[in-house]
């Protein structure tokens, strides 16, 4: 059964879709069976694998969050794209943007997504969630789907901003909703450390959360390739297989795999006994 991962802050320009991409990417070169969920209106993880036109696919996230509120099976076979990279792709548009209103309305509003998530578990080894930048409903479904959520803040002034309302989102979800969600930890991206402000604001991160969050010994660099990637659709991992962010993201899915391979052992220890 995936493990399923978001990948979330309701802050926007701190690396969530380079995040949910290369980590993708990188599973996937790690011969993990991968599905990378798009739930980001802007559809930009489905374009970072070069889905740049709806009309390309026949269905989208929209599509998948209707037939779960009406109850009508939807064809996975359409639904789930394939790229080059061994990711597979539930895709998203700006079709999305006026779901919200139906979610609102909707019976258990919060488990849609998770409905839909449950019917694909058994196929994959990691099912990822690229969430949208707010703390409205599709954040708060993204939550009550997954197993771990990682947070991504930027190594820049201000990039914390918001950490206290997305944390007690968060709590909320494990208290309400979903009470086995773990924080599998907070990627600092972004970075220059060749400043002594990128320097001031990860020591800054590791002194405010460090002590009850894990965050990750790997940390992005601040990388113009890995910008340009999005734009051709490619991974870093093809587009600039040898660049510092690259390395980076291959260090992080490592730590990643290694946080799922410690979960599955615990829990089978704990069934064990």
């Amino acid at each position: 059964m995936a493990e399923v991962i978001a990948i979330a802050n309701q802050k926007g320009g701190v690396g969530k879709t380079m995040t949910s991409v290369s980590l993708s990417a990188c599973l996937a070169l790690h011969s993990k069976k991968v599905l990378l969920v798009d739930l980001d209106p802007q559809g930009h993880s489905t374009k970072a694998f070069g889905y740049y036109d709806s009309s390309q696919y026949p269905l989208s996230m929209r599509e998948v969050i209707l037939s779960v509120i009406q109850d009508v099976p939807i064809d996975k076979e359409q639904l789930i794209l394939h790229s080059d990279e061994n990711v597979d792709i539930v895709p998203a548009n700006i079709s999305l943007a006026g779901i919200n209103s139906t979610l609102e309305s909707a019976m258990c509003r919060e488990t849609v997504v998770k409905r839909f998530i449950d019917t694909v578990r058994d196929d994959y080894d990691f099912i990822i969630i690229d969430t949208n930048p707010s703390l409205d409903n599709l954040p708060i479904n993204a939550l009550t789907a997954s197993d771990k959520v990682i947070i991504t803040v930027q190594a820049e002034p201000y990039g914390v901003e918001g950490m206290a309302d997305l944390l007690k989102s968060i709590n909320m979800v494990k208290r309400n909703l979903n009470p086995d969600l773990k924080i599998d930890g907070i990627l600092i991206t972004m970075t220059d450390e060749r400043t002594n402000l990128s320097k001031k604001i990860i020591q800054d991160i590791h002194k405010n959360f460090g002590q009850h969050i894990k965050i990750f010994n790997s940390t992005i660099p601040r990388c113009v390739k890995a910008s340009e990637s999005t734009g051709v659709g490619e991974s870093i991992f093809v587009y600039d297989p040898k660049g510092s962010a690259t390395k980076a993201y291959n260090v992080f899915t490592k730590e990643v795999i290694l946080n799922a391979e410690k979960e599955h052992k615990r829990h089978k220890n704990a069934l064990i006994r």
